[in-house]
């Protein structure tokens, strides 16, 4: 497992405004959109690419574009629907899927309710999308759903994580897999709730108010 901390001056100022907890739900949802796709350009440092040549106004030259199969980015529900355009802002070609999960408030257990993927992920490189990385219990049963699926090759694109998951996915996951996590910041700690600490509260929520 990889861990990329995002440190940019622009990334550190975002952050702060969306851990504001007076930043009213439209402003967070623009910086959330803002911020993801100055992640995703980390985290799409290693997309795949292929030689590809074309004709400029002046002269023939060889560039390169994206390789086949296409990436593959999965938002989980409902939190990483608030991701999921600013990162296909920079991959508008991807394909996307979807993962509904949601964690049991009792056990803090992952629960898969919805899923919309392809069946085989082989070759594909998968861009996972979920705002905050607090145990890791959601975060290790989307990659575990993925591998079972084939793939070989995920990128976990989140806004904050904790010390606490970040110590899970490394047991979980080890080196058996190439999972890159990529990331605004890692805060302080969880609290006695799970929440990341200081955080900015529930990501969902205040993207789209409680429901």
């Amino acid at each position: 497992m990889r861990l990329h901390v995002a440190d940019h001056p622009l990334v550190a100022h975002k952050l702060t405004v969306l851990r504001n907890k007076d930043t009213a739900s439209p402003t967070f949802r623009l910086l959330v959109d803002e911020l993801v796709t100055l992640l995703a350009y980390e985290a799409t440092r290693d997309v795949r690419v292929v030689p590809h040549t074309i004709e400029t106004p002046v002269a023939t030259t060889t560039g390169t574009k994206l390789a086949d199969p296409r990436p593959l980015v999965v938002p989980i529900l409902r939190a990483g629907l608030g991701m999921l355009e600013g990162m296909t802002r920079l991959l508008p070609t991807a394909e996307v899927g979807f993962l509904g999960m949601r964690r049991d408030e009792t056990t803090l257990e992952a629960i898969t309710y919805a899923n919309r993927l392809p069946e085989d992920l082989s070759g594909r490189q998968c861009f996972l999308l979920d705002p905050m990385l607090a145990t890791g219990g959601t975060l290790v049963a989307a990659i575990d759903y993925l591998l079972e699926r084939g793939a070989s090759d995920v990128t976990c694109v989140c806004l904050l994580a904790a010390p606490e998951g970040l110590a899970l996915l490394e047991k979980a996951i080890g080196d058996r897999v190439d999972v890159k996590i990529v990331v605004a910041a890692v805060d302080e700690r969880l609290n006695e709730k799970a929440y990341i600490v200081p955080g900015l509260g529930d990501a969902g929520d205040r993207l789209y108010g409680i429901v």
